[in-house]
């Protein structure tokens, strides 16, 4: 490839990655028209963003460790490593179990189109409940199931899956729901990630051009850190009717093209 198109999957990938719109329905578009990608190259892509999100919330994540003593920080640190948890332990058993859905596009527009049902629902429920920050034993068990339902059903999107199933079942307010659920998702995602990368390493990684992963690695860091950050301002003032509307016309265009025998 060349190291536009790594610009190009770069900021595909930052810009979808923690948007509740799916990065891998618009990865797979962009894989046909740019060509296949290696697992390395997805894992490394993918941590690029991960990173941004780690950087953006850095004061968050030091200031909970540092004043651990606090109750309040106590019990939030408890509830992350509950999440956590719940998605490390069962996400190993659907691994064990090879329980996955194939990366196609049929299946991916099908779960985009009803994840944008379902954020659509999600905010008219939503906003029937009284605005609470607070993280609950319950919500932190689902975000940690909806973590696992996300890794099961590609196109379902995890920032989406987490963040309404932190709303509906109690943190009602969305900019809590949202930091709650990146915070979980920071380990998460690290942990799969390296997961995935010495199984790369000890199957042998093949012939990789580097700089044009270097490239693809720093330009999703730098686009992910930019999308975080003005969704973090959006949702202050805006629901997530903008991305359920956006992932339905997506998820009809990849239909219509799957239909059509344009993509597969």
């Amino acid at each position: 490839m060349s190291y536009l198109n790594d610009v190009l999957l770069g900021i595909i990938e930052g810009i979808t990655e923690f948007l509740p719109i799916s990065s891998t329905g618009h990865l797979l578009l962009a894989e046909h028209w740019l060509g296949a990608r290696s697992d390395t190259y997805n894992i490394v892509i993918q941590a690029g963003a991960i990173l941004a999100v780690t950087l953006i919330y850095w004061q968050r994540i030091v200031g909970l460790f540092l004043n651990w003593r606090d109750p309040e920080n106590r019990d939030y640190l408890l509830k992350l490593t509950i999440a956590f948890g719940i998605t490390a332990v069962l996400g190993l058993v659907v691994k064990k179990l090879g329980f996955e859905l194939p990366e196609t596009v049929t299946p991916i527009a099908w779960a985009l189109v009803l994840g944008g049902f379902w954020i659509l629902g999600a905010e008219a429920l939503a906003a029937r409940l009284p605005d609470s920050t607070r993280i609950t034993l319950r919500v932190a068990i689902a975000v940690g199931l909806a973590q696992i339902v996300a890794g099961i059903f590609p196109g379902t999107s995890r920032s989406g899956a987490t963040i309404f199933a932190a709303m509906l079942l109690g943190t009602s307010n969305r900019a809590a729901a949202t930091e709650f659920a990146f915070l979980v998702g920071i380990p998460t995602m690290y942990a799969a990630s390296g997961y995935e990368l010495l199984k790369q390493v000890k199957d042998g990684v093949g012939q990789e051009d580097w700089t044009g992963l270097g490239i693809a690695f720093a330009v999703s860091t730098v686009t992910a850190f930019i999308a975080v950050k003005w969704l973090l301002g959006f949702i202050r003032t805006h629901r997530f009717t903008s991305f359920a509307i956006y992932r339905i016309a997506f998820g009809a265009v990849l239909l219509a093209l799957a239909q059509a025998g344009v993509v597969n």
